[in-house]
C-alpha cells in the first residue's frame, strides 16, 4: 500500500513540476531529439549490415553443401563407371 501511495505522490509532484517547468521540459527535449535520432540511425545501419552479413554468409554455406552434393555425385559417378568399364572389361575377356 505504501508503494502506491509513493507512486501517487511523485506523480502528482511530477505533473506539477512539468506545468512549472514546461519550457525547460522543451529544451531538454529539442537536445535530446536529435542525440535520439542519430544514435537510433547508427543502431539501425549496424542492424541493417549485420543482417546483410549473415544472408550472405547463409547464401554461402548453402552453395558450398551444393557443391558438396555435386562433388559426391560426381565420385559416385566415377565409381559407377569405374565399376561399369570393369565389367565390360571382363566380359570382353569372357567372349575372347
Amino acid at each position: 500500500m505504501s508503494l502506491l501511495t509513493g507512486g501517487v505522490v511523485a506523480a502528482v509532484f511530477g505533473l506539477i513540476s512539468l506545468i512549472f517547468w514546461w519550457g525547460d521540459f522543451l529544451a531538454i527535449i529539442r537536445g535530446a531529439l536529435p542525440i535520439s535520432l542519430l544514435l537510433g540511425g547508427a543502431l539501425a545501419i549496424y542492424v541493417g549490415i549485420d543482417e546483410i552479413q549473415d544472408k550472405i554468409r547463409e547464401e554461402r554455406q548453402r552453395q558450398d553443401e551444393e557443391l558438396e552434393k555435386a562433388r559426391e555425385e560426381i565420385e559416385s559417378a566415377r565409381a559407377e563407371t569405374q565399376r561399369y568399364k570393369e565389367e565390360l572389361n571382363k566380359f570382353k575377356e569372357s567372349k575372347s
